[in-house]
């Protein structure tokens, strides 16, 4: 099976939802599309990791809502104690600040201005999520073995990364305006409080 099964047991695990509500639930896991999660769930269903219960909805059709099996959860228990392999990351982003030599200018502050708009808006969102979730913990005391833990310190890092990235963003589109003809700074990041 591969990671994005693993992501879905994980979030199965939790709760059970629909593969809709997977999508959302995995942003910070593992980010994947609907034609990625729906096949998968087919086969994992066929293999015995996870059930489905049909649900009927008014004025919209009936969804899948998925829990996982207790093999699932077997499967799941297995591999969470196995070394991960090394992250990969693919951001097209990226390869676009790679060759930003290629454009000019205005079109090199837009590409990375509107990244940090994008990042900032999924840090409002996702720090909505981050107060929710302490508010829930209050009363529960959040802990390592409450099912919520792994949930909260991964949308927290992810907003620690988003945040450093606009940081990061901030200094290349200085560096932009700068030009070639002078000297540059190296960014200096730090890990704040959110």
């Amino acid at each position: 099976m591969n990671t994005l099964g693993y992501a879905i047991l994980s979030a199965l695990d939790r709760k059970p939802c629909s593969g809709y509500q997977l999508v959302d639930y995995l942003e910070v896991l593992w980010p994947a599309k609907h034609s990625q999660i729906y096949p998968l769930l087919t086969k994992m269903e066929q293999k015995g990791l996870l059930v489905y219960k049909y649900v009927e909805q008014i004025g919209r059709p009936g969804k899948k809502v998925f829990s996982i099996t207790d093999t699932g959860k077997e499967t799941l228990d297995k591999w969470v104690v196995e070394s991960p392999t090394d992250p990969i990351i693919r951001d097209e982003f990226l390869i676009k600040m790679y060759s930003v030599w290629l454009t000019d200018e205005d079109n090199a502050k837009k590409l990375v201005q509107d990244r940090i708009s994008i990042l900032e808006q999924k840090v409002t969102s996702r720090e909505k999520k981050i107060v929710k979730m302490e508010k829930e913990q209050e009363s529960k005391g959040l802990d390592n073995v409450s099912k919520d833990f792994g949930r909260y310190i991964l949308y927290s890092r992810r907003n620690l990364l988003d945040k450093e990235e606009i940081s990061w963003c901030n200094w290349v589109l200085n560096l932009v305006k700068k030009k070639t003809s002078e000297t540059f700074d190296r960014p200096s990041f730090h890990l704040s409080e959110k």
